[in-house]
């Protein structure tokens, strides 16, 4: 078989673990072909694309990002998309695809099955909210990442006696949040899946200075208070509909100056967050990912997305990927409010 290989959405460090476990395993055991698609759905839209062969997977294994680069193109919107795609593949001989993604491109990867493209997916998100799989890879080494930069926080604001801020990525789930926030002892952890009271925000602010120590405040990007409590800004749509996100941090540190007059500070991680080495759980996991891929794609086992539950590697349906976000219950934030203020 020949195989077309894609990576879309934002980038994500183990991506080219993925890529590297599909092609070593595809040409070394089964003796299939690759191709690669750049840029997301880009690739396969226009027909970019790139060799994909032994000598190009080596020694990417701990490089962060991905070779064959990465976009928000999102073929459906666009008028006549899946019937370019779908000659694209033709011309260039390929027989079936592996779609390595978020929930952005395993929708588009699950409406192409549906219109008869052979498809596998690879759940990819650092905010770890695809259903059907327990964890995706690049979730482990987002929360190190910010893990590491609130352990710094924690000294500069207690030399400072201010109260700083950490924005942390999470659109609609706050994993990151989370993990990270409780694995650095933050003393207030703000998501998207619970609006907060900007009022218990800053009692949780004033009781921390009393103990003479200085609050940390995690905060994902899509978090917002109760409604009415704060003005939020608007931002622009992105190819799939989403706002750009992104400035929750410093309207907070706002709020909490002005209502309890202490200093405030923000840092926004940002795509720090997304760059960089994954780490070895992560290496092990999008490995694992790409082994289970190809063998799906050799068994003809299409319209599946491979995913982990416990350890061990699934299929899953990309309907049931894709049909509802996975988002933090109340049991899981509840452990984490034991520990704030």
């Amino acid at each position: 078989m020949r195989i077309g290989v894609l990576t879309g959405g934002g980038d994500c460090p183990g991506l080219n673990a993925v890529i590297r476990a599909v092609v070593r395993k595809g040409v070394g055991v089964y003796g299939h072909e690759f191709v690669g698609f750049r840029d997301g759905w880009r690739g396969p839209l226009e027909g970019e694309t790139m060799p994909l062969d032994i000598q190009a997977v080596r020694g990417i294994l701990p490089r962060g990002g991905t070779i064959l680069g990465s976009s928000r193109t999102n073929p459906i919107k666009i008028e006549g998309g899946v019937e370019r795609i779908k000659e694209n593949l033709v011309t260039h001989g390929v027989d079936a695809l592996i779609a390595i993604g978020g929930e952005d491109t395993l929708g588009v990867a699950k409406q192409l099955y549906d219109r008869g493209v052979k498809v596998v997916g690879v759940p990819k998100t650092i905010d770890n909210d695809l259903n059907a799989t327990d964890y995706t890879f690049g979730f482990d080494t987002a929360v190190n990442i910010a893990m590491e930069a609130i352990d710094r926080l924690h000294t500069t604001a207690e030399s400072h006696h201010r109260a700083l801020i950490c924005e942390v990525m999470g659109r609609h789930a706050g994993w990151i949040a989370l993990h990270a926030g409780m694995a650095a002892g933050a003393n207030v952890i703000l998501i998207p899946e619970k609006p907060f009271d900007i009022d218990k925000v800053c009692s949780y602010v004033e009781s921390r200075f009393k103990t003479r120590y200085a609050p940390i405040i995690v905060v994902a990007e899509g978090a917002h208070p109760i409604e009415g409590q704060m003005a939020l800004q608007a931002g622009e749509l992105d190819a799939f509909g989403h706002v750009r996100l992104g400035g929750i941090g410093e309207l907070l540190a706002q709020e909490i100056e002005k209502r309890t007059g202490k200093e405030a500070r923000t840092t926004v991680l940002g795509h720090i967050q997304r760059g960089g080495t994954p780490t070895a759980y992560d290496r092990v996991l999008a490995t694992r990912f790409g082994l289970g891929a190809i063998d799906a794609v050799h068994e003809g086992d299409f319209g599946k997305m491979i995913g982990l539950k416990a350890t061990d590697i699934v299929r899953v349906s990309l309907d049931e990927a894709t049909s509802e976000l996975k988002t933090v219950p109340a049991s899981r934030y509840e452990e984490a409010e034991v520990f704030f203020g």
